[in-house]
This record gives structure tokens, sequence and C-alpha cells, in this order.
């Protein structure tokens, strides 16, 4: 299995499509909102979200998609990654539910040399997700700093810190 690409391996316009998708759970909408101390009743209170918004039922905290779709994309984007340097936008656009399940795709919009160091590089990249049923829920662009061969080669190939069996 893959995990992540040096600079050279990315190309611009490449879209890579994160396999397996994710069904959300209410457990899983919870845990989050809790971990994160986001306690708005649009996602903890069913009895909230029937009588008193749009929807009629709890929307998932947006930002837990956001970080679904941002570790989905760890094995074809970030996975050799030296920085995360920006997140330039995130935009959410529609709804998710208990019960949907996040799919993504990532796009490579462009990448360049690093102007410090010659053994990087920097990646633009363009995630979306979407539900079961084609539609677009997260969109967010960022920048990736990632090694060129030569940088995983000088410290010892790819996966220089993991153990060996003994037997």
């Amino acid at each position: 299995m893959q995990f992540g690409r040096t600079y050279e391996e990315f190309e611009i316009g490449a879209v890579y499509r994160h396999w397996p998708g994710k069904t959300v759970t209410e457990y899983d909408d919870h845990l989050f909102c809790l971990l994160t101390m986001n306690h708005h009743p649009l996602h903890m209170d069913s009895n909230y979200a029937e009588r008193t918004t749009d929807f009629g039922k709890n929307v998932v905290v947006g930002n837990y998609i956001y970080s679904l779709l941002l570790g989905m994309s760890v094995p074809d984007v970030s996975g050799k990654a030296i920085a995360n340097l920006e997140i330039e936008s995130l935009r959410h656009i529609a709804p998710t539910f208990h019960g949907d399940t996040i799919y993504g795709e990532t796009t490579v919009l462009d990448k360049w040399p690093s102007k410090s160091k010659d053994d990087r590089g920097i990646v633009y990249v363009e995630t979306k997700g979407y539900k079961q049923d084609g539609t677009v829920v997260c969109v967010f662009r960022r920048k990736v700093m990632v090694p060129t061969a030569t940088y995983i080669e000088a410290r010892g190939g790819e996966q220089p810190a993991r153990p060996t069996p003994l037997a």
C-alpha cells in the first residue's frame, strides 16, 4: 500500500480518489463534539434539532467531516509530508447527517520546489468530500511540504524506523 508521495510523484491535474469511505454514526459525531467541546444542540440534541431547525434532525459537525476527509487523504497526499503548511480555504457546502457515507477525492492544483531547501517541494491540492448520493459536502485547499526522492534516500529509505521481524 502506498503511503504518501514524493515531490516527483505528484503531477498537476492528477486526481486521487480516497478509499474506503466512512459511514458517519451518531456516536462518531457526538464523540468528536465532546472531544472538541462543541456542545451546540444542533449536533447533540435531537429534540432541539427536530423542533427548531430547518433540517429536522441533527447535523454532523462540519469540522468532523473536514477532519475525516483530511485523514482519508493521508495515504494519497500527505503520508510522506514534512509539514502541512496551510489550509487556504475550507467550505462546508451541504449538511451531513448520521448514516451518510462520506467519500473524498483530491486534485493536485500546482506544485513548486522549495525556495530554501532543494530536497523538498510544495504541493497545492484541493480535497472534495461527497455523500453516497454524490452531493458535495466539503471542499478545502491546502499546501503540503513533501520530500523529494533524495530526501527519502538520505534518511534511510521509505521506512527507516520500521522494526524488522526477529524470526
